[in-house]
């Protein structure tokens, strides 16, 4: 069974074409798509999460 893609933010905040700061602001109201904190400090998102993030933006727009 495959694992879940993983993305690196800098991938995240390409595809949704906002600044660190823009996304990390979100992050603080919890707005933004959930986080996975790795050992080494860095952040993943899955995609799945991304992608229904996006999706209930879409509904609600």
């Amino acid at each position: 069974m495959a694992r879940p893609q993983m993305l690196k933010l800098p991938e995240v905040l390409n595809e949704l074409n906002m600044s660190r700061a823009a996304f990390y602001r979100l992050r603080a109201r919890g707005l933004a798509p959930k986080l996975i904190k790795l050992p080494n400090h860095q952040v993943r998102v899955r995609r799945a999460d991304l992608d229904d993030w996006l999706a209930r933006y879409e509904e609600a727009a």
